[in-house]
């Protein structure tokens, strides 16, 4: 898959999401305009959307290549701050039967911030896109299920799989999730998520791999994929 299909709020979003989408020209605009600015004007009225579609599609490629081993056929997958679910589409194309559990914030936040911060509250999601991205791009609305947050009773059963790209322990401390991720894991469940505090969870969890390292950038965080908690 070279790209998705994506409406023009979808764009928006995968660029609130992520940040290295943003054109110079645009990151130029929110230097001199501010964050407010950018999030509630600029990046709803000047963005490429054809060329968002495949930068976003290629960012999640390489997403998906750091954790490809981890991957079957007929697993049951949580996604905790997925965005719009670009990596769970390429999943669900690539390997067969799976079915797809999402917890998200619904809203988006009048500034974007990004980093590393237990403080940190922002959100950049609006559950109804997420939905119809899923469905335009392949996954049968029968293979996933949302719940918001805030709001929804979050399910109970055991997953094989969770992954929380630059969100658990990103914007959200993992404590936030710990006791709710022990009800929903079993010993053979892989949570894998991106951190600063790779040494941490090794008094977490029995099993952490570092599979990614991102040296780019100021925070110099890892994707670490860990099973078993102590």
């Amino acid at each position: 898959m070279k790209s998705f299909h994506l409406g023009k709020d979808t764009a928006r979003l995968a660029v609130l999401q992520r940040s290295e989408m943003i054109s110079p020209t645009l990151k130029k605009i929110r230097k001199l305009f501010g964050r407010y600015l950018f999030t509630n004007f600029f990046s709803k009225n000047f963005i490429d959307t054809q060329n968002i579609s495949k930068k976003y599609c290629e960012i999640m490629n390489n997403e998906l290549y750091t954790f490809n081993n981890y991957l079957n056929n007929d697993l049951n997958i949580l996604s905790i701050g997925s965005g719009i679910g670009g990596l769970e589409v390429l999943i669900n194309a690539n390997f067969k039967g799976s079915k797809f559990t999402f917890i998200e914030k619904n809203y988006i936040s009048k500034k974007v911030k990004y980093g590393w911060d237990n403080k940190n509250f922002e959100a950049y999601n609006n559950i109804k896109l997420l939905e119809k991205f899923l469905i335009e791009n392949g996954i049968n609305n029968q293979d996933f299920d949302i719940f918001d947050f805030d709001y929804d009773v979050l399910p109970k059963r055991k997953f094989d799989l969770i992954t929380s790209l630059y969100s658990l322990d990103y914007h959200y401390d993992f404590s936030f999730y710990s006791e709710y991720l022990k009800k929903i894991c079993s010993d053979e469940t892989i949570i894998i998520f991106d951190t600063i505090r790779a040494e941490h969870f090794k008094n977490v969890f029995q099993n952490v791999d570092i599979i990614k390292e991102d040296n780019n950038t100021v925070h110099k965080s890892k994707r670490i994929v860990c099973k078993k908690f102590k």
